[in-house]
């Protein structure tokens, strides 16, 4: 990677940014200065009912859906460039694919585990991770709820919730169509529209997406391009309104996304390998690879809900049932040197495999929610929750070593997970005095989880990576419990500030996997956590600057994590009681208008989140001598910078001119500290100039990304003799186009 100076880099890049802002302000004339306008206030969910993000005591972020469509960010994993205190961990499938938040993630394949950071979207709880690889099609909003939110939403949310909102349907008639283009042939299209059926009662929505991209590595095998991605998607609302005290919204969703992801090799060791690996050559910029079975993902995610709002006297009951749908079939490689179509590259020493897995995950919920009045001595919100999920999965793996001559042998797994959990929560706010509130809320949870699977092998021994048959079955219960206590106190009109302490619960898990051994058939124990966190938050200048700053302290007792493992041969991960972890750090995000025409906005986050006591599971493969090391995915500092001027042109027409930075400093991707899993400290930097027209309804933008041209790894997997990396969409400069009507 070409080589900068992190911190020096982020402080000329910051300047840049926010002096051509800065500058363009300066030139406003005498009128324009003096006609500022206040930073627009956010009204966030966080709570579980409708408050200003600068009254909520808990820290959240929040990132404007319009902002990244115009921004080319689609997916939930390009989200986390807005959210210094978020990472995405990308590996091969959507499986594997994981949201940290104060770096703490869950890192697992099972369909026996949770995630630690919940995806909630329109108020509907996603059980597991890979339900996320959504496209944000028709986004109002995504909040970013930072730090255990169990009392609240649940127990997959120790660490943090993704809280996602859509917009919601209009009485007014319109409708709207967007296409982009992107060098490397990536293109979007998308239209709806909206309005009253019946006016005053009954309004509707649709909207649709086509986007696919031929991918940014190239596949020396055949030619072509991998790394990309097609996505095709519906979604559909229906807000109905019989009277005033009554709102029901049906909401329908189906996107089918078919992908090819792939990690190039980054660096190796062996002179057999590399020559092996030609004509690729290895290397820090290495978007090549050499197969001929590439890697296939396809993902079918729907789903419907149904929420019924009625109001009475001041309160509101909240109902929520849903069903959701997610599909998912993978075709994979691990081996970078070739697989079983070339018999000259497969050898004892690199055998080629081939995964083929399918997955059905099928979720049913439904959530009951009273939401008190407000300006009361004590305002609360309670309610109930209840979610199962079944999980059906068939993986097999073939496996070609070439010795002397070309062998196959293969081994298959049948194996799911049905769950069920219960849940009574409720969080009440007590008004001691108009300036002073006590925070207290509990949950209760019960969770039952049973397994069962049955591997089945061409050999009765274990041969490279397969072990030979066996089938086994278990189940399990669990109570815990969440918690919430705090006190908050208005420092003046602008001015708020807040101490809290949570309690976090994560139920209980099974390691289940394809070679899922006699070992693993014990459930893993709850993960809990306790966590510390105080803020302030302001304004001042008339609104026209705000500031939030949090300090946090989280720790994990009976942290689940992955543990490298040998398995038939292989190195794999293993899902074990990992031990205790924390997480601490600081927090601030500030906000500005200094005119009317210049907006400004910074986030910067310190997160040193480590291992304090590392259980080291019997006869372990790797070295357990983890005690303080930090945990993966998780940099010391990152920041996000953002400015844009607004400059009115002739005939109604107005250009927007913005600009943005994101920061973070070295990174390591792995548990077990490979320095060759390390990312170097980077910093990327992206602009847009947009003309638009409100009375025609035109808006067009070009839009410039990794404008330094910047190459970094989001993923880094240290394997025996060779490195490899995953490839972001923006590993290199690329440039494109966007426009859209409204009608």
């Amino acid at each position: 990677m070409r080589k900068q100076s992190g911190r020096v880099r982020f402080a000329v890049g910051s300047g840049l940014v926010l002096s051509a802002a800065l500058a363009g302000a300066a030139e406003d004339d005498a009128a324009d200065a003096g006609q500022g306008e206040a930073v627009a206030s956010v009204t966030v969910t966080a709570t579980r009912r409708s408050a200003s993000l600068q009254s909520v005591p808990l820290a959240v972020s929040v990132v404007d859906g319009e902002r990244l469509e115009r921004s080319n960010r689609t997916s939930i994993d390009t989200v986390v460039q807005e959210v210094p205190s978020a990472t995405f961990r990308q590996q091969g499938g959507n499986k594997d694919s994981t949201l940290f938040v104060r770096g703490i993630g869950t890192i697992s394949t099972s369909p026996g585990v949770e995630p630690t950071v919940s995806t909630v979207v329109d108020g509907v709880v996603y059980a597991r991770p890979g339900q996320a690889t959504i496209d944000l099609l028709d986004i109002d909003r995504i909040e970013v709820l930072r730090g255990p939110q169990g009392t609240l939403f649940g127990k997959n949310a120790s660490s943090g919730v993704l809280n996602i909102v859509s917009r919601a349907a209009s009485e007014q008639s319109g409708g709207f169509v967007d296409a982009s283009y992107y060098q490397g042939k990536e293109k979007r299209v998308r239209a709806g529209v909206t309005g009253a059926l019946k006016p005053g009662v009954l309004r509707g929505a649709v909207s649709a997406v086509l986007s696919d991209y031929d991918g940014n590595v190239n596949n020396v095998q055949g030619g072509g391009r991998v790394n990309g991605y097609e996505r095709r998607g519906v979604r559909g609302r229906l807000d109905f309104t019989p009277n005033a005290d009554l709102d029901i919204a049906l909401i329908a969703d189906y996107l089918k996304s078919d992908s090819t992801p792939t990690q190039t090799v980054y660096r190796q060791s062996s002179a057999a390998f590399a020559q092996a690996l030609l004509p690729v050559v290895a290397g820090v910029e290495n978007r090549q690879v050499n197969a001929d079975l590439v890697n296939a993902i396809a993902d079918i995610n729907k789903g419907i809900s149904a929420q019924v709002e009625w109001r009475r006297d001041g309160y509101t009951v909240t109902f929520i049932t849903a069903l959701r749908d997610w599909d998912n079939t993978q075709r994979t490689t691990t081996s970078p040197i070739g697989n079983s179509a070339d018999v000259a590259r497969v050898t004892s020493a690199y055998p080629a495999t081939r995964d083929i897995g399918t997955l059905n995950f099928r979720q049913v919920s439904q959530e009951l929610r009273v939401v008190s009045p407000r300006g009361q001595a004590v305002e609360y919100v309670a309610g109930a929750f209840y979610l199962h999920g079944r999980d059906r999965e068939t993986y097999r793996r073939i496996v070609t070593t070439g010795v002397t001559t070309s062998a196959t042998d293969s081994g298959r797994a049948d194996y799911g997970i049905d769950s069920d959990s219960y849940a009574l929560f409720g969080e009440g706010t007590f008004n001691l005095t108009p300036a002073w509130r006590l925070i207290a809320g509990a949950r209760w949870t019960r969770d039952e989880l049973a397994y069962d699977h049955v591997r089945s092998s061409t050999r009765t021994v274990a041969f490279p990576g397969v072990q030979p048959g066996t089938q086994s079955a278990g189940d399990t219960s669990e109570t815990g419990y969440s918690g919430r206590l705090g006190v908050q106190h208005d420092l003046a009109a602008n001015a708020t500030a807040y101490a809290t302490w949570s309690r976090g619960y994560k139920g209980p898990a099974y390691n289940v996997f394809f070679n899922m051994l006699p070992r693993d058939a014990l459930a893993l124990a709850p993960e809990t956590s306790n966590s510390f966190e105080a803020g302030i938050k302001g304004s001042a200048f008339e609104r026209r600057l705000t500031v939030n700053v949090a300090l946090f302290h989280a720790g994990y007792a009976n942290y689940q994590a992955n543990f490298y493992d040998t398995v038939a041969g292989a190195v794999v991960t293993r899902l074990i009681n990992a031990g205790d972890v924390s997480t601490r750090g600081a927090e601030i995000d500030v906000s500005a208008r200094p005119t009317h025409r210049v907006t400004v906005s910074a986030a910067l986050a310190y997160t040193d989140a480590r291992i304090d006591r590392f259980n080291c599971p019997p006869a372990a493969a790797a070295s357990c001598n983890l005690n303080g090391r930090t945990l993966p995915f998780a940099p010391h500092f990152k920041s996000f910078v953002r400015a844009a001027y607004a400059l009115p042109l002739a005939n109604g027409w107005n250009a927007d001119v913005s600009a943005d930075y994101s920061y973070q400093t070295r990174t390591q991707y792995d548990l077990f500290q490979s320095p060759d899993a390390i990312q170097p400290a980077y910093g990327i930097v992206n602009a847009a100039i947009e003309l638009s027209s409100s009375a025609n309804g035109w808006k067009v933008a070009l839009v410039g990304k990794n404008l330094a041209d910047k190459s970094y790894a989001t993923n880094l997997v240290s394997a025996t003799g060779y490195v490899t990396r995953a490839v972001p969409r923006d590993d290199r400069r690329y440039f494109g186009i966007t426009a859209r009507k409204e009608f």
